[in-house]
């Protein structure tokens, strides 16, 4: 059976005078553990539904339980919920079979298949895959068979294609055969190439048409593009990793040509137009969210649409291209002063066919909104949507109805960053609220639009599921999430917060985490978790979370924590969106700043001449800008991971939000001002900056320019280098240790006691 995972509520540690030294215990390390994910998330049931929608219009869910992990079915038809099968009579059968013991509510697999008829489930454990009888008397196993490694499956899953000696190559599922697509593919000039630099894989960038038999993908042009080196420790010789990492300033940058190809034949069919910037609309990749971004196909196959963005990011043109021919015709462009996205998290353009139709998403009224234009002519026929309020993200159209359902933030009142669901006609007639209630609303629609689940929530409040129709109609609660064993553990939610910007006028949302055991006599120092942004805040999303990261945590030796999503970060207005464009360099730390000022005026338990900040990557790179740029007001940082000078990160990065390098005849550049290193003169308080050596996103360059800098200023720092590290070491033990220490040494000014994290070993 599996152990309960209790919070002891210790007595931890309180901030004294200074006259007083606190003393921190490892008890105190212990009672703030206790409140890091890994122990908080057992305490909570019936929370992420995440539906898996069948060929019948049913889905199926898993969700935790007291016993464990139960599996849901759900009729929309019949408004039913159950499970999908007996629980105990499963693991029962499937411990004969495979001679051992499964516990009837943790059950060895997450996903599974549901046979059309229901009367079987197959799923994978291992290297056999199962199928078990339903209701469950016999299960029997086979060896399973591997997809295809790195493979993008054609529409009817006949075919994968995949990549071979930067080639495109096809195999038949059924057969194995497999057969070369392109021919002419060479080292740094590959097909479906999938390198972005800070990110890159063996998967290819491809976008099967519908009927399965052509694929749009490009030959990605790396050729003179510059190396990017990093070297992993081991005993012996060291590995070397080198790969193509263009950085903002580089004359030969990625670049792609755009190919189809059809598989009848095959053949090649190059696009007639120059090659593209390899950019998107919505990310720093072509592929966003595992997806080819920007590209469509026709339902038919014989067309494809697709948006060239320019170097800047500034000139957005879509064209369409007669896959047969390769001729590509402009459409529709448009252009910013600053940068130009197509929606938050999902591209939201969409070209209609059948209508001759283009939604189109645009900042240019300084809120995002939805557009109709004539796919043929680029002419505008309509506004779809309009007012202070964004749009985020399209999620269906449906065209015989000419409707469309999208989740926009700032519309309702409250928090402006609450998500909800809308439909709208194309005309821009019926906007249509869908889910009132004054929450966050995570919604997954079903392929065929008639329903949707709706899980809706709050930072301080835990989620309640339902199943609604396309009208937003409730016709079944699916969960209720119980955080009772959370509570009686003695675990409070973090305070939303709002508080003024920089100008005194804007207003500015964020979460202030207190010691549960606070007591508001006392004062205690503030720490500021960061994230600059700009593609996203420091907060994160609005939903409930039972732990978020480890700010509660640190709250719990004796912190406020405050998180404040500044100016600079998304989900509103473009112009707060691009309030410091072009000047990286100020992240938003003014706003910090004066956010953590009129807090500390209104609670006077907030000790401001004690305060500190931290982050990861773009937080490494705004917390040690604070502490170099503002040394009188932030007294200790700890950096992590930090892009501290974005000449010195990808290419798209730096470019798309500081704006292109520009060289003066005195050799200073446009980036000067942005690279912390500039600013290591200025150190006086307490900063540790940490690292992993072999960080493929932020390459740790990046810190050893700052770190020479601070040597050649003389400036004490602490430094901590974590070897044949990726770029995700935030949340490794060791390093949330260390954090810890580091602000209980130099902000509570007590000393750290020797204490380990412990956190459970995966089964």
């Amino acid at each position: 059976m599996r152990s309960c995972v209790v919070l002891l509520m210790l007595v931890a540690v309180q901030p004294v005078s200074a006259q007083q030294p606190p003393v921190v215990t490892a008890d105190d390390y212990a009672h703030a553990e206790r409140f890091l994910g890994y122990n908080t998330t057992p305490l909570v049931f019936g929370i992420g539904v995440r539906p898996t929608w069948l060929a019948n219009g049913r889905f199926w869910y898993r969700i935790a339980i007291p016993q464990g992990f139960e599996y849901v079915l759900v009729d929309p038809a019949k408004r039913t919920r159950g499970r999908v099968f007996d629980h105990a009579a499963l693991a029962a059968a499937l411990s004969r079979a495979a001679d051992t013991t499964f516990d009837a509510f943790h059950l060895p697999f997450t996903q599974f298949d549901l046979a059309a008829d229901g009367k079987s489930i197959a799923f994978d454990i291992a290297a056999r895959h199962w199928t078990c009888d339903l209701p469950p008397t016999r299960c029997t196993g086979a060896p399973r068979k591997e997809p295809p490694r790195n493979a993008v499956f054609s529409p009817d899953s006949t075919r994968a294609a995949f990549i071979r000696d930067n080639n495109l190559w096809v195999r038949e599922i059924a057969s194995g055969q497999e057969t070369q697509l392109s021919t002419d593919g060479a080292k740094d000039f590959g097909y479906a190439t999938d390198n972005a630099g800070w990110i890159r894989s063996d998967r290819p960038v491809v976008l099967w048409s519908p009927d399965s038999k052509k694929i749009a993908t490009f030959q990605q042009d790396e050729r003179g593009v510059g190396q990017m080196y990093l070297v992993q420790s081991r005993v012996g010789h060291p590995v070397l990793e080198q790969w193509n990492y263009p950085l903002p300033g580089d004359t030969l940058i990625t670049t792609i040509q755009r190919v189809v190809i059809d598989l009848t034949g095959p053949r090649v069919v190059r696009l007639q137009v120059p090659a593209d910037q390899h950019r998107s609309t919505i990310c720093d990749h072509v592929l966003c969210g595992g997806r080819w971004a920007d590209v469509e196909w026709s339902p038919d196959g014989s067309r494809l649409v697709f948006v060239s963005t320019s170097r800047d990011h500034k000139k957005e043109q879509l064209r369409s291209a007669d896959a047969a021919t390769g001729v590509v015709r402009d459409v529709f462009a448009e252009s910013t002063a600053t940068q130009f996205e197509s929606g938050f998290g999902r591209v939201n353009w969409h070209a209609l066919f059948a209508t001759h139709d283009l939604i189109w998403f645009s900042e240019r009224d300084n809120w995002g909104q939805l557009y109709l234009y004539d796919l043929e002519t680029g002419r505008l026929k309509n506004r779809i949507t309009s007012g202070p309020w964004t749009v985020l993200q399209v999620l269906r159209v449906d065209e015989p109805t000419r409707t469309i359902w999208f989740t926009a933030a700032g519309k309702e009142p409250g928090d402006p960053y609450f998500r909800h669901l809308y439909s709208v006609r194309l005309d821009g007639t019926r906007l249509t609220p869908l889910t009132p209630e004054d929450a966050d609303h995570d919604v997954t629609l079903s392929p065929d639009g008639r329903w949707f689940v709706d899980s809706y929530s709050r930072p301080d409040v835990p989620p309640v599921t339902l199943l609604r129709d396309a009208a937003g109609r409730t016709l079944l609660t699916l969960e209720r999430a119980d955080i009772s064993r959370l509570q009686a553990a003695g675990w409070k939610p973090p305070i939303p917060i709002t508080v003024k910007a920089r100008d005194g006028k804007t207003d500015l949302y964020g979460l202030l985490y207190r010691p549960t055991h606070f007591d508001s006599t006392m004062k205690y120092p503030i720490v500021n978790h960061d994230y600059p942004g700009p593609q996203t805040g420091s907060v994160g999303g609005r939903s409930f979370s039972a732990a978020r990261g480890d700010a509660q945590a640190l709250a719990e030796l004796g912190f406020i924590v405050v998180e404040i999503d500044a100016m600079g970060t998304p989900l509103r207005s473009k112009s707060f969106h691009d309030a410091y464009y072009g000047n990286m360099g100020d992240n938003g730390i003014p706003d910090q700043i004066a956010g953590m000022r009129e807090l500390a005026r209104r609670y006077p338990w907030i000790d401001l001449d004690r305060a500190g900040i931290y982050g990861h990557s773009g937080g490494g790179y705004s917390s040690a800008d604070a502490i170099l740029r503002y040394p009188d007001f932030f007294k200790v940082a700890v950096s992590e991971a930090g892009n501290h000078d974005q000449r010195e990160y990808e290419d798209d990065w730096g470019e798309r939000y500081h704006g292109l390098l520009v060289r003066s005849p005195d050799g200073t550049t446009s980036y000067d001002d942005q690279a912390n290193q500039n600013l290591a003169k200025n150190l006086r308080g307490k900063l540790l900056i940490a690292f992993g050596t072999a960080d493929n996103n932020v390459p740790p360059y990046n810190s050893l320019l700052l770190v020479d800098e601070l040597i050649k200023a003389n400036k004490d720092f602490d430094l901590l280098a974590l070897p044949n590290r990726r770029h995700g070491f935030g949340n490794e033990p060791y390093m949330i240790r260390r954090r810890w220490d580091y602000f209980v040494r130099n902000l509570l000014g007590a000393e750290p006691p020797a204490y380990e994290l412990h956190p459970p070993v995966a089964r």
